[in-house]
């Protein structure tokens, strides 16, 4: 990476015994939208806040382009930060919410008309201006919230859960602009959630957290399909995980199920006990065993949830585990129903080896 535009340190905050960030240290590049992930109380908010100005570390030092931020004032740092409930002043129309900031600088009238002017076009509020909230849907206060936060040129933007409130379908749609609205301005985004599918859209690397630590960092792709532990893999989207010992060869799982053939062994031992991690969709589904090049399980369908172009069936084993498997409904593919005998495979290049 090249020099990074923000840099966690070292970084510790507790509140009274509760340590909620544990000496993390982050580097998030210039232009870079950024997602920590990760389940509510890992420490993630209280991370963004103290890049905000909002909380002081405890230990460790958060450096701005360089420079150590830890005695600036919010007011005076480079960035500015959208909170999850947009925080709007009722009584303002749309043009003076998105003005506040410029006004408190006191900006000329005629650089604040042309900012809010160019936010209103940005953020699709053309026609708006005079309304106030109140007679906006959730998806416009949104957007005038974001352009509130935007019209002041931060070096980094700052979002906690900015689409929580709206509906799936909005919020679905959002995403995508979003991420097409960083692109755009090259301003670095860091955003907080706790929503798996966000991270994975909109940023362009995610880091993992859970209890006050940095558990993984990589692109959406890296840590979707190589996860590190077993957690990440369970948090990140569904899996399945087979336990079993490492063969001699290091290319042979030994697990209650039968013997699986695998492709790479991830630095592990023979005799190591390790983890085959199996995402839903690698898996296929026949009434038949398939051929002996691919692994294969039999067991029973016991649940089917159509979901429209895929079904995500649970097949139950002998031993009363169940696997998950997603398939596509398109075309010719098979549907099976609850009770059928399935053959459940995957290529040995398919699962991931974890060792933790």
């Amino acid at each position: 990476m090249r020099r990074p535009l923000v840099r966690f340190e070292g970084v510790s905050k507790r509140f009274g015994g509760v340590t909620a960030v544990d000496r993390l240290t982050l580097d998030i590049a210039p232009n870079e939208f950024f997602a920590l992930l990760g389940p509510s109380g890992c420490g993630k908010t209280t991370l963004l806040r103290m890049l905000a100005g909002f909380e002081t570390p405890d230990e460790g030092r958060i450096l701005l382009d360089g420079e150590d931020i830890a005695a600036t004032p919010p007011h005076q740092r480079p960035v500015n930060m959208m909170f999850q409930s947009y925080a709007l002043f009722p009584h303002l129309s749309v043009e003076s919410n998105i003005a506040f900031g410029l006004r408190q600088e006191k900006q000329s009238k005629d650089e604040i008309a042309t900012r809010v002017a160019a936010m209103l076009v940005l953020l699709h509020l053309e026609g708006l201006g005079r309304r106030k909230p109140d007679q906006l849907s959730g998806g416009q206060r949104q957007r005038v919230a974001l352009a509130r936060s935007l019209v002041k040129r931060p070096r980094v933007l700052l979002l906690d859960e900015p689409l929580a409130a709206l509906d799936k379908k909005l919020r679905g749609q959002t995403q995508f602009e979003l991420a097409e609205l960083q692109r755009k301005l090259g301003t670095s985004f860091v955003i907080v959630t706790h929503d798996q599918d966000e991270a994975m859209i909109m940023a362009s690397r995610i880091g993992v957290m859970n209890h006050g630590k940095l558990i993984q960092i990589g692109a959406p792709a890296d840590v979707y399909e190589r996860p590190e532990s077993r957690w990440v893999a369970g948090f990140i989207g569904d899996v399945n995980l087979i336990e079993g010992g490492l063969e001699k060869s290091r290319k042979i799982i030994d697990t209650a199920h039968g013997q699986f053939r695998i492709d790479n062994a991830a630095g592990a031992m023979a005799g190591e006990r390790v983890w085959l991690a199996l995402r839903p969709e690698r898996l296929s589904l026949a009434t038949k065993r398939p051929s002996a090049r691919n692994n294969s399980i039999v067991g029973t369908v016991h649940d089917v949830a159509f979901l429209g172009d895929t079904s995500i069936y649970h097949v139950r084993l002998a031993s009363g585990s169940r696997l998950i498997v997603s398939a596509s409904n398109g075309g010719q593919a098979a549907r099976f129903s609850a009770g059928d005998k399935v053959w459940a495979s995957w290529t040995p290049d398919a699962a991931v080896v974890l060792r933790r």
